[in-house]
Order: C-alpha cells, then structure tokens, then sequence
C-alpha cells in the first residue's frame, strides 16, 4: 500500500472487504477499549485529522446515532447532527441536496442511516472526492459499522477461533440488513457454520446463495452453537403484518435461558437492539451471563472510532 493511500474511500458494505482489512479494523478498535474493574471502558484517542463529521439519521436510532457522537467525541472531532425531522427534506429537499449541502458548510465525513436499499452507495458517487460516507444501515441491505462491533465482540468473548465457531442467528432475517453484514463479515473471517432459524415467511429466498444452514426449529438451530444472535421482528419494513402473534412466535422461536443447554458450554448470546423482551428473547436472559448485549453497545463506540480513524488516516501496513 502507497503511504498516501487509504485503504477505502467510503465505508458503505461490509461485502468485498478483505480478511486482513476487517482484521486490521478489530485490532485498531481494541487498542480504545481499557477493562477498568471488570469494566469495559472507552479511552479517548485525538484525531490528528481535519475531520467534521455529519449524521444524516432519516430513520430512529439510539445505538447507532449516539454511538457515533460518543466516537466522535473520544476521537475529539465536530460533530453535527441533522434533525430531519425539522430539516429541509420536509420541504421536498432530496437526499443529495441535503448532503451536497452540508458539504458546503464544510462537514466532510457523513453518517448516513435510511430507508432506501443502497443510498450510502449512492451518496457516495455523488459526493466531492475528498468527502467520505459510512452507511450507518441502509433498508434492509447493509449495517456495516454493526458487523464490526459483533465481531469484536465476538473476537472478545468467543472461547474460539472464528474458523471453529458454530453461529446461529435467529429471528426475522428476510428484513434485516445486520443479519446479511454479519454473515458476509462472518464468511471473511473464516466461519464455516453459519446458521439461520426463522420461520419460512421470515426467510429470504437467497439462503442458498448467502451460504448458511436453514432451521425452522429453535432447538435444532442452536445445537452446540458457540454464538446466538437474535434478531428484532421488523415490522416497520414488512409489506404486510407476517407475524400477528407474538406469544405464539416467542413460544416456538423465542430464546429462553433453558434453550441454552442445546448450545455449547460456552455459548454467548448477542443482539444488535432494540431487544424486544418476551418476543425474541425471554426475561430470563437479562442478567444471564452468556448475554453480551451491553458488551456490544460499549465495542460499538469502539468500532466506529476505528471506521472514523480508518477514513482519515492510513491503516497498519497488510
């Protein structure tokens, strides 16, 4: 790699990432983490770029959203936050217009989270060549900063390599763009057991194609997994209502604390949030110790802080 070259542009997709990238991205996201009394916390890391960050959030968001300013705050850069909701795209302003506006404010680097499949990508043409975009989850295509923060965490608290490791993933995968990031990232570094467990109208029709085992039964799909993620029911992205009861789905696809004995000794239990307690996963995993959840929240300070550092600064030579 030329010493001026920086190894991406955009951080849009997860897809056609190369192992010693995304490796080089989870080693440079742990040198922030320190274990303070048992305790994960964040260290501040000033950016010795000219960054002015910019978040373009047109759908809800409390993770992603605040996780984004808290890098941008140990990194020790601007950062401006759009209220759409009061901002000209009331008024009809495009997308484009919006961001080709700000850039001419002088934000360089925009975070970019909506509705529509592949407009991270899209932005990203239409921006000035010194302009970047992270795709902070476009429809139901791509969360790529949320891929990181689960390998990280996986990376962290997995008892294994990521070649040994059984990971199941359970829940609506049909409308979930962390379900598609998490298995390309997966497939990257080597994972060779992927599974989903879903009922059929919660599928996509491309599991083949995406290389992962299909299970409609709960216990079947968790066998001696090392790792569970379970996954929201996305009701706001289906066409039509495809689950009416959600006491009936947590009955048959809804993790309990119980289920856990199918599972490897070790396993460890992960969710990108919001979780919805008694749907997707029953009370009795809120203090379990195989629940990573918060673990999660705190790498994906971590991980955006890498993404941010990765747009503006050379990576380690690979």
């Amino acid at each position: 790699m030329s010493p001026n070259k920086r190894p991406f542009q955009h951080f849009v997709s997860i897809e056609g990432m190369s192992q010693p990238h995304l490796e080089a991205l989870m080693t440079q996201a742990e040198q922030f983490i320190k274990i303070k009394d048992d305790t994960l916390h964040i260290q501040s890391h000033p950016l010795e770029t000219d960054t002015r960050m910019g978040l373009v959030f047109f759908e809800p968001s409390t993770r992603t959203r605040l996780s984004f300013e808290m890098a941008a705050h140990h990194l020790h850069i601007p950062c401006f936050h759009l209220n759409v909701s009061t901002s000209s795209t009331t008024k009809g302003e495009t997308v484009q217009d919006t961001i080709q506006n700000l850039e001419s404010m002088g934000m360089n680097v925009f975070v970019i989270r909506h509705s529509e499949n592949g407009i991270a990508e899209r932005m990203a043409q239409c921006v000035q060549k010194e302009t970047q975009i992270i795709n902070a989850g476009d429809g139901v295509n791509q969360h790529p900063t949320q891929a990181l923060l689960d390998m990280l965490t996986i990376k962290r608290y997995a008892k294994k390599p990521f070649s040994e490791l059984t990971v199941t993933i359970m829940g609506d995968i049909l409308h979930s763009r962390v379900a598609r990031s998490d298995i390309a990232a997966l497939k990257i570094l080597g994972v060779q057991a992927i599974r989903v467990v879903a009922p059929k109208m919660l599928l996509p029709n491309d599991c083949e194609a995406l290389g992962v085992q299909v299970f409609e039964k709960l216990e079947e799909g968790i066998h001696g997994a090392d790792v569970v993620m379970g996954l929201r029911l996305q009701h706001e992205r289906m066409k039509e209502a495809l689950i009416t009861d959600k006491a009936a789905y947590h009955a048959q696809f809804g993790l309990k604390a119980a289920d856990l004995r199918h599972a490897n000794k070790d396993v460890i239990v992960l969710h990108p949030g919001p979780v919805n307690w008694g749907v997707e996963f029953n009370d009795d995993l809120k203090n379990h110790p195989s629940n990573m959840i918060l673990k999660q929240v705190t790498m994906g300070v971590a991980a955006r802080m890498s993404v941010i550092k990765m747009l503006g600064q050379q990576l380690p030579s690979l």
